[in-house]
């Protein structure tokens, strides 16, 4: 069964990419003993961290994750913040083939690999390995209970492009 009709997908692959990269993959909540509390909200290319609370930290802190991945070098959940790089940068390519896609369509779609669904394998793969990010965060010591909002509808978008019908 096919959820998408053909003369579509190109439309529904791009727009899902673009889509992609400003939902958050991650929301963690983490409620400190001093009564402060933290909320991460992580997008492919960005993470917010709102303080409250707390003395001692900048209220909104926004950084990429590289920096972010920098910051928690030695640390037991350095490997998440590795791991979610590797996840922005599937998803980065992912932009940018829908991007050459959306403004050469007939060129690409002419190509050896149908674009459709190399977009649906890259954004299932993003899911994936930033699903396994959110594994590393719940499970490295990282206060809070990490919500994987965006790496569900990652994977279910990307399954929806690679079960339409190219024929």
């Amino acid at each position: 069964m096919t959820w998408v009709r053909t003369e579509y997908a190109g439309a529904l692959a791009v727009v899902s990419t673009w889509l992609a990269a400003f939902v958050p993959w991650n929301i963690t909540y983490s409620a400190g003993v001093s009564g402060g509390a933290v909320l991460f909200v992580r997008f492919p290319f960005v993470q917010i961290r709102y303080a409250f609370g707390v003395p001692v930290a900048r209220r909104v802190a926004v950084s990429d994750p590289v920096s972010a991945t920098a910051f928690q070098a030695g640390q037991s959940i350095q490997v998440a913040y590795q791991t979610w790089a590797a996840g922005a940068g599937v998803l980065a390519v992912a932009v940018v083939v829908a991007t050459v896609y959306y403004r050469y369509e007939d060129a690409v779609e002419s190509g050896p690999v149908d674009p459709v669904w190399l977009l649906g394998g890259l954004l299932g793969l993003s899911g994936v390995v930033l699903g396994v990010a959110t594994y590393l965060l719940a499970t490295r010591g990282f206060p809070g209970v990490p919500v994987p909002v965006g790496v569900v509808l990652l994977v279910i978008l990307g399954g929806v492009l690679l079960t339409v019908d190219r024929e």
